[in-house]
């Protein structure tokens, strides 16, 4: 995966995810922060995700309760990178 591509992954995460009541303690406790709802997409040069979609790829890499928008974001890349999906 390229810098750039992370990079936009990061930001697009973190524009999404911020406004969540953090602490979170689920990914059902992401979803009133997702502009679209589970539909919401992230996409970075050849990549593509909804919010759906990452929620059932990423379930068993994700460590909840998350106190930031910080620490979600750094689990969401680390877990996309586990799973080859960067």
């Amino acid at each position: 995966m390229s810098d750039t591509v992370e990079a936009e992954l990061r930001e697009q995460f973190r524009a999404a995810f911020e406004n969540a009541d953090f602490p979170v303690s689920d990914q059902m406790d992401l979803v009133p922060a997702l502009p679209n709802g589970p539909a919401t997409r992230f996409e970075a040069g050849d990549v593509s995700f909804s919010a759906m979609e990452l929620a059932a790829n990423l379930d068993g890499h994700q460590e909840f309760p998350y106190d930031s928008v910080d620490e979600l974001v750094d689990d969401l890349i680390a877990a996309l990178e586990a799973e080859d999906l960067l």
